[in-house]
């Protein structure tokens, strides 16, 4: 049987120890910020962001992400700039412009690189590019190009889990953050609104009818998605209890498995598919409705970082990785013996999903409602 979870403890510090060569601590006039890949680690790094704004509101601080990754960082004041990584899809093109990229933050001069992003490639292009300080953990083989290096936990060899809010703010309370948000926290623009907007008037929408968002993608892979037609069932059921307006998001790869939950729907439904609808309208339409149900994946933070009650449906993840103190998220997950696997396709029946019924994630989605439409009538 499925049993929900809590949505897990993003507070208390990391005990990860560091090392570093660069002796007494001085504020940079320029810091690069080697941000996350996925949407929804951007996202858990903006208390981190946040707290090393706030130290250091004398330094011009840029950000280095993923182009299709900005619109998620639209709107807010953490950073001065974005500086994006290079897409092209040919191996040497992509090398002569990872090259390209370290000549320009050379030419930056830059005095730190605060590496949130673990891999290997974001601290040898701090390395390339002659950044003085380059701080991150030291995993992936990347120890000998850093030269403050904080310690993951491990035991056994193996990874502990650690909600990644805490492992960003350890990085940040290591270079002096004493404050550190235990909260994500979102912005939008007057543009992403206007496109949330047209999108509720385009369907339709009632003044006090509630919004209810579904995605039931996930980027990861498709170990992570729950059965389509169980989002179905969930999507009918409110609407026909709760009087909600559905929409499905999805991203450029999540179409089918968005129009295959719309297609086992008895009641019309909004697919956001013809255009899919870009990250920053998506935070706008989230930040607006009464309800998320989702998978393990990035809109879950939108949702959290807004406010707006959420339903998280895990399978093969470990939920303690993306922990927060979101009070009004709820997680469901079934406990099997094969998980959690990590693996982004499963190599036996899915159980871990397939276990997880409509009733009960339902269930929890109702109360959700009926909470928030409680809360704004008094």
């Amino acid at each position: 049987m499925a049993h929900e979870k809590p949505s897990g403890n993003g507070t208390g510090q990391t005990n990860a120890t560091a090392t570093s060569v660069t002796g007494k601590l001085t504020a940079p006039a320029r810091m690069l910020v080697v941000l996350p890949n996925w949407v929804g680690d951007v996202v858990l790094a903006t208390p981190a962001l946040r707290a090393l704004r706030t130290r250091f509101a004398g330094s011009h601080i840029t950000g280095l992400v993923k182009g299709h990754l900005a619109e998620v960082l639209s709107g807010g004041d953490w950073l001065d700039e974005l500086l994006f990584w290079p897409q092209n899809q040919n191996r040497d093109r992509r090398r002569q412009s990872f090259l390209g990229l370290a000549g320009e933050l050379r030419e930056r001069k830059f005095d730190w690189a605060v590496l949130l992003a673990n891999s290997f490639r974001s601290a040898l292009l701090a390395r390339l590019a002659g950044i003085p300080r380059r701080i991150g953990y030291d995993r992936d083989g990347r120890g000998l190009l850093l030269t403050d290096k904080l310690l993951p936990h491990k035991f056994d060899g193996q990874y502990v889990p650690v909600p990644m809010i805490r492992s960003y703010n350890a990085v940040a309370r290591y270079l002096g953050c004493r404050e550190c948000p235990t909260l994500p926290e979102l912005f939008t623009t007057p543009t992403e609104e206007t496109v949330a907007t047209d999108a509720i008037e385009a369907a339709g929408v009632g003044p006090k009818q509630p919004i209810v968002v579904m995605n039931p993608g996930a980027a990861f892979g498709p170990a992570k998605c729950w059965l389509p037609e169980r989002f179905a069932e969930v999507g009918d059921g409110l609407v026909e209890q709760c009087g909600a307006a559905v929409f499905l998001s999805c991203g450029p790869k999540e179409i089918d498995v968005a129009r295959r939950v719309a297609a086992k729907m008895r009641h019309p439904v909004v697919v956001q598919d013809n255009p899919v609808m870009r990250l920053g309208p998506l935070k706008a339409l989230i930040r607006r409705a009464r309800l998320l149900v989702t998978n393990d994946t990035g809109p879950r933070h939108f949702a959290n970082a807004f406010g707006t009650p959420v339903v998280t449906i895990f399978g093969p993840t470990d939920p303690e990785w993306t922990a927060t103190d979101a009070p009004k998220e709820r997680s469901l997950m079934v406990e099997v013996d094969c998980g959690p696997c990590m693996r982004r396709t499963c190599p036996l029946d899915h159980r871990c999903m397939t276990r997880i019924t409509s009733e009960s994630v339902f269930s929890i989605a109702r109360e959700l409602i009926e909470q928030r439409t409680s809360a704004s009538v008094v």
